[in-house]
């Protein structure tokens, strides 16, 4: 990889990248991530018997509400006007594994990666969070980017 750092000016100093000049272009990011915990618990959230609520749309909103909030926690990114941030769940009540794929939209200067790997992030800690008090053992992983599309370096696609 000869890529430049653009995170950095010539005395090696941290700066939020100029992309002003950069074309508008539609843009979409596809992030997954996964928690682990035990089945017992897994079938508690399908069955809403959790005693916080209903686990899937806290977690969807708070997933949502992260997505709109990247900047503001992680220092170089721009802030985006997202135009769509989807948030699905594929669950494994055998194995005790929910899944978590989120994309998310602009038609922007710069990417969404972060927003969407963000709100994979968020929507699992927020799922940790509302079953912690019956399985403290729940493990959250395997949060990666598996698709961008748009601009200057155009599609990447997970192997």
């Amino acid at each position: 990889m000869s890529e430049k750092f653009t995170h950095f000016n010539g005395h090696g100093q941290a700066i939020m990248v100029d992309v002003g000049d950069k074309p508008a272009t539609r843009r979409a990011a596809l992030a997954t991530g996964e928690i682990r915990m035990q089945p017992e618990t897994l079938r508690q959230i399908l069955d809403r018997q959790m005693g916080k609520g209903d686990v899937f749309a806290v977690a969807r909103l708070a997933g949502i509400m992260a997505a709109k909030q990247t900047a503001s926690l992680i220092p170089l990114c721009h802030p985006l006007p997202l135009s769509s941030i989807e948030i699905d769940f594929i669950s494994d009540p055998s194995r005790g594994i929910i899944s978590i794929n989120v994309t998310t939209k602009v038609t922007g200067r710069t990417g969404v990666e972060m927003e969407a790997l963000t709100a994979v992030s968020i929507t699992a800690l927020t799922i940790y969070d509302m079953c912690k008090a019956i399985d403290r053992d729940m493990v959250i992983g395997e949060i990666c980017l598996q698709k961008k599309t748009g601009g200057k370096s155009g599609t990447f696609v997970r192997n």
